[in-house]
């Protein structure tokens, strides 16, 4: 399906919903939490996303703390011992894969980028491994630019609550993107991820505390069971 037959669909869907107020709620019930990326420095931002696929946040956090207590910028990490990051990122799963695809990141942003993480979407997609998630992540949490991540949380979220109705995280960010004004995309990632740990959980889903009750297609159709 073409990306202008799928725009209209998910945009007049999300026209039902009052997304400032949907936003407001889950801001609302959330109260005051930690940042979702513990990290500051673009490079690190990038490696600890990368790190994230497909393990837990948890995970995560452990296995980049500790790897970036050794090695923090890609000077060190590219020239770091390949069994010595394999140990250090071990709690991550699919260490072996994850260490030669973070060795081989830092090695390009020397060779490429003169050892600056980039700052377009563009060149960070050029990096072998990195996909849009991960582009976004960066641009998001590490330079503060307008960015839709989606991540498992969002692209569950936004289907389950109605906002958007797609297939896969990149059709999510599109549709999104179409329906949210620019102002409003950073905060997206951070406020939909930390409502999928708390409330909207993959699997067990408190549908009975969800701020989100008279709009949630999903949570509509649970408590009516």
């Amino acid at each position: 399906m073409s990306n202008e037959k799928r725009r209209p669909m998910a945009a007049g869907k999300a026209k039902e919903k009052p997304l400032t107020r949907i936003f407001s709620l889950i801001r609302k019930h959330l109260g005051k939490t930690t940042p979702v990326v513990a990290f500051k420095s673009p490079f690190q931002v990038l490696i600890s996303t990368v790190l994230s696929q497909r393990t837990r946040d948890e995970n995560t956090e452990i296995a980049s703390k500790r790897l970036f207590s050794r090695y923090p910028s890609p000077e060190k990490l590219a020239s770091a011992d390949l069994r010595s990051i394999e140990r250090l990122i071990k709690p991550s799963g699919f260490y072996r894969v994850k260490a030669r695809r973070v060795k081989a990141i830092a090695k390009e942003i020397l060779s490429r980028f003169g050892g600056k993480t980039p700052g377009g979407i563009e060149e960070l997609l050029s990096l072998k491994g990195v996909g849009r998630k991960t582009a976004n992540c960066v641009l998001c949490y590490a330079f503060g630019k307008p960015a839709i991540a989606v991540d498992v949380h969002v692209h569950r979220i936004a289907n389950r609550i109605g906002i958007v109705s797609t297939k896969g995280p990149e059709q999510t960010e599109e549709a999104l993107a179409a329906i949210l004004p620019k102002r409003a995309w950073l905060g997206v990632n951070e406020l939909l991820v930390k409502f999928g740990r708390k409330t909207c959980r993959p699997i067990g889903p408190k549908c009975g505390e969800c701020p989100l009750s008279a709009w949630c297609d999903y949570g509509i159709a649970h408590l009516a069971k």
